[in-house]
């Protein structure tokens, strides 16, 4: 009996085990890697970039709504909003219909900085992920994030800085 595999049962041997694991770690340090590349002059890199796109496209009522929203600590939110408020991306304003809230809102400047960084980030997914051809690309897109959106409904609190920061604890080894 011959113990020489074709392409196709090696692929199914890849995606058996710990292997899924191994490869989703790998996908997202190189997305982070070329990510924090692309989004260098943004404060705070990929954090803020998730800050200012909530700001931008959805309504959040205030600071802890966007907390809850990107499942940040909020005392870790207040310094990346204070380091967006300085660069002139966001500013923060009382609700008029309660002063005892401070809404989010994305300035001119900040709009058309997402829109830069909208791009940069396109890129650098695009070079992350250029080993698949354009279709796999898009459904691998969509699958992770109705995986995203799964996991945060059946577990709401999950923290994905904490999740991201275990990925980068190892080393990478190509």
């Amino acid at each position: 009996m011959s113990t020489h595999r074709t392409p196709a049962t090696s692929r199914l041997r890849r995606r058996r085990g710990v292997n899924f694991g191994w490869s989703l770690g790998m996908v997202l340090r190189r997305w982070h890697e070329h990510v924090e590349e692309a989004l260098a002059g943004l404060p705070q890199g990929s954090r803020g970039y998730h800050v200012l796109a909530v700001v931008v496209y959805e309504d959040v009522p205030n600071q802890n709504a966007l907390a809850s929203r990107l499942v940040i600590d909020r005392s870790v939110l207040t310094y990346l909003i204070d380091d967006l408020e300085a660069a002139g991306l966001v500013e923060r304003r009382l609700d008029p219909n309660d002063r005892r809230v401070r809404r989010l809102v994305a300035t001119e400047r900040g709009r058309k900085v997402l829109a830069v960084a909208e791009e940069q980030v396109a890129l650098a997914e695009e070079q992350v992920l250029r080993g698949l051809p354009a279709a796999q690309r898009a459904a691998l897109r969509d699958a992770v994030e109705q995986a995203a959106d799964a996991i945060i409904a059946s577990a709401p609190m999950t923290d994905p800085c904490l999740a991201v920061d275990g990925v980068f604890e190892q080393p990478v080894t190509d």
